[in-house]
C-alpha cells in the first residue's frame, strides 16, 4: 500500500500520479488534500509519515510547491527516512542505498513526465542492503541521540 498526499500546491501532480499508480495495479490511499482545499504541508507530510511508520502503507509519496517542506516534515517522524527526489536517478538511489520510505516531489519543479518516471524508478527499485543496510543503520541510530 503506498500513502499519497500533497498540500494544495501539489494536487494536479498528486492527480496525475494517481492515474499513473491506477493504470499500473498499485494499491494507494489518497491522504488529501483536495483540489481548491488549502492543506498546509507540515499536517500532510505527519499524516503520510505516520501511516508509513504504523505500517498502515508500506511507502509514500509526498507532494508540495518544491518538495522541499514535505521532506523535512515528514522527516521530523521518528522512524521515517523521506528523500526530496528531483530526478530518477536520485529516485532509485534513494532506496537502493538510503531505504527511504518516502519520495518528496514539487510540483513547480518537476513536471508530470518527469515526476512518472521518478515514481517508477522508486517503486521498481528495492533497498541493497549490505553497506547500505550499516549506513541506514546509522542514521537511524541519529535518532536515539537526540539530546
Amino acid at each position: 500500500m503506498i500513502g499519497i498526499g500533497s498540500d494544495h500546491g501539489g494536487v494536479t501532480l498528486k492527480e496525475a500520479i494517481k492515474e499513473f499508480l491506477n493504470q499500473n495495479g498499485y494499491e494507494f490511499k489518497d491522504y488529501g488534500t483536495q483540489k481548491d482545499v488549502p492543506m498546509d504541508y507540515p499536517d500532510i507530510a505527519e499524516t503520510v509519515a505516520r501511516a508509513v511508520v504504523s505500517g498502515e502503507c508500506d511507502k509514500g509519496i509526498l507532494i508540495c510547491g518544491t518538495g522541499i517542506g514535505v521532506s523535512i516534515a515528514a522527516n521530523k517522524i521518528d522512524g521515517i527516512r523521506a528523500a526530496h527526489v528531483t530526478d530518477v536517478f536520485s529516485a532509485k538511489m534513494a532506496k537502493e542505498h538510503n531505504d527511504a520510505q518516502i519520495i518528496c516531489l514539487g510540483e513547480r519543479i518537476t513536471g508530470p513526465g518527469l515526476a512518472l518516471e521518478i515514481v517508477k524508478a522508486y517503486l521498481e527499485s528495492e533497498h541493497l542492503g549490505g553497506r547500505h543496510q550499516r549506513r541506514v543503520d546509522k542514521i537511524m541510530a541519529l535518532e536515539r541521540k537526540r539530546d
